[in-house]
């Protein structure tokens, strides 16, 4: 049942489909035929497509009816082929505003104790169960949950609530990732959120924390120490580069892009995730800013074990994540 916002109430419109939308549509053809999407577009501007199908990640974001967030050359598929079999990664991982890795590895495929995992793991491959969008008051609610599981083996179970103010620009992802079993379990998560043009250009400036740490993933990355918050103009064949920035505790990021006069901020729950990998890739046609908070350093389930940094989730035992996406109008001062 929809509760009825506060200006219906005062007879300002007669339907809250005046001002909000939230419903649930599924594609008709295409590679993503007959993956289901939870639109949702808020009286603030903000339009998100949330995927049921992809464990409740976000797809495509627009703030105002301009794009936000970064979409790779595979675009949307459909659930039937989204499988985290070796190599397919490439040619599936759809971006967009959110893109789950985890729940048991992150980061490059490798074999674990004799177990293979797949690049990022298994996450973005699970649907999502129990699924519920309503609109509450002045909020959008989706909810559901999520499983990773194998006979005689683990249980991972990540109970996802994403909150939306109907009359703003501001997206809250809230996850509850429990442990229902007897036995500690091994689990690393990254939020790899996805910024793109025209959010994301020359014109564009992040802003970090001053009192941070900066680590280069490469070589390559490191001739890039000074310029992270930066960037250029698509360039052919650039190499990605990635930073893992430790906050000490103000964790937040801002991306401002005076040209379109936008300005997004990204707050998330440093106790939990402690770091932020920092995806930086300038390539032409692959121009994307990743902001991915984080429990790991994206090793692999195999590296992180034997570098000492696995997280470990013990028996009955529930963390929880927030990350909040904020998107406003950057005021220019002439």
């Amino acid at each position: 049942m929809m509760s009825i916002p506060y200006e219906i109430k005062q007879g300002y419109i007669g339907h809250p489909g005046q001002l909000v939308t939230l419903r649930r549509v599924t594609v008709a053809e295409g590679k993503a035929k007959g993956t289901e999407i939870i639109e949702v577009k808020t009286a603030g501007g903000l339009e998100l497509d949330i995927l049921p199908d992809m464990g409740l990640d976000i797809g495509q974001c627009r703030y105002q009816g301009v794009n936000m967030s970064w979409m790779s050359k595979n675009g949307y598929d459909s659930p039937a082929v989204i499988a985290p079999y070796e190599n397919e990664f490439v040619n599936t991982f759809p971006g967009g505003l959110l893109y789950t890795c985890g729940l048991r590895s992150a980061g490059p495929a490798n074999r674990d104790n004799g177990e293979w995992h797949p690049l990022h793991g298994r996450y973005h491959s699970l649907a999502a169960e129990q699924v519920c969008a309503e609109i509450v008051g002045d909020e959008i609610i989706v909810r559901g949950v999520i499983r990773e599981t194998a006979l005689f083996g683990h249980v991972l179970e990540n109970r996802r609530t994403i909150r939306i103010p109907a009359f703003g620009a501001t997206v809250t992802m809230t996850d509850e990732i429990t442990n229902p079993t007897p036995r500690d379990e091994e689990f690393m998560q990254i939020y790899h959120c996805n910024f793109g043009y025209p959010l994301l250009s020359e014109k564009a400036k992040l802003i970090l924390p001053e009192e941070r740490e900066t680590i280069p993933r490469t070589e390559f990355a490191k001739t890039g120490l000074g310029r992270e918050c930066a960037f250029d103009r698509p360039i052919p064949g650039e190499e990605e580069r990635v930073f893992f920035q430790k906050m000490k505790r103000d964790f937040r990021a801002v991306l401002v892009n005076p040209d379109i006069q936008v300005r997004m901020t990204m707050t998330w729950s440093g106790d939990t995730l402690p770091i932020l990998s920092q995806w930086r890739s300038m390539a032409s046609g692959d121009y994307v800013l990743g902001l991915e908070p984080t429990n790991c350093y994206i090793m692999g389930r195999h590296d992180e074990r034997e570098n000492g940094t696995l997280p470990v989730l013990k028996a009955f035992e529930t963390e929880k994540h927030t990350v909040t996406i904020s998107f406003e109008e950057e005021k220019i001062h002439e």
